[in-house]
This record gives C-alpha cells, sequence and structure tokens, in this order.
C-alpha cells in the first residue's frame, strides 16, 4: 500500500522503539561522574585538576571543620590537668 507523504510525522509512524519514553538525562548524577573524575585526576602527582566553584563547593573545599573557640578553650582544661597531676607525681620539680 502506498500512502501520501504529508511532511507531518506522528508518533503512530514511528518505530516502536522510538516511540517508548527515553529516560531524561540526569544532570545531577552527570555532574557528580565529572566531579568524582576530577578528585580522582587530582590525586595524579603533578596533574593540576581544575574545578569552578559550584564543583569546589561540592567538593568540600570550603566547609570548616575547625574547632570553635569554646571547644578549643576547653580542650586545654585536660592539658592543664594532666600537667598538674605529672606535677604532683614529680614532687613539684619541673624538668628533673
Amino acid at each position: 500500500m502506498i500512502t501520501e507523504n504529508t511532511g507531518k510525522t506522528g508518533a503512530e509512524d514511528l518505530p516502536e522503539t522510538a516511540r517508548q519514553d527515553v529516560p531524561a538525562i540526569d544532570d545531577t548524577a552527570a555532574a557528580a561522574a565529572a566531579l568524582r573524575e576530577k578528585l580522582t585526576d587530582a590525586l595524579t602527582p603533578g596533574y593540576q585538576a581544575e574545578f569552578d566553584p559550584e564543583e569546589a563547593v561540592r567538593a568540600g573545599a570550603f566547609s570548616e571543620d575547625a574547632l570553635s573557640e569554646a571547644d578549643a578553650a576547653g580542650s586545654s582544661d585536660d592539658l592543664a590537668a594532666a600537667l598538674t597531676g605529672l606535677e604532683l607525681e614529680q614532687g613539684g620539680r619541673h624538668g628533673s
């Protein structure tokens, strides 16, 4: 059977495989894969991997993980107690 070519193609004219829903490209997954690859490259001695600002943030380059001032001050309490105990064991003498 010969059909007239109207120049218009409908979904029914496409092969079965083309009519199936094609999953959308997941930009988040693609960006994560690219970031993993860059981080792996960065482990190569002498290689200078370049990261854009968003990638640097996602890689944790700017995450603050230092002690707070209160935690730092509190950590010296243990040291003072240890030193006091050491002085008591040595009879109060320093450097012997």
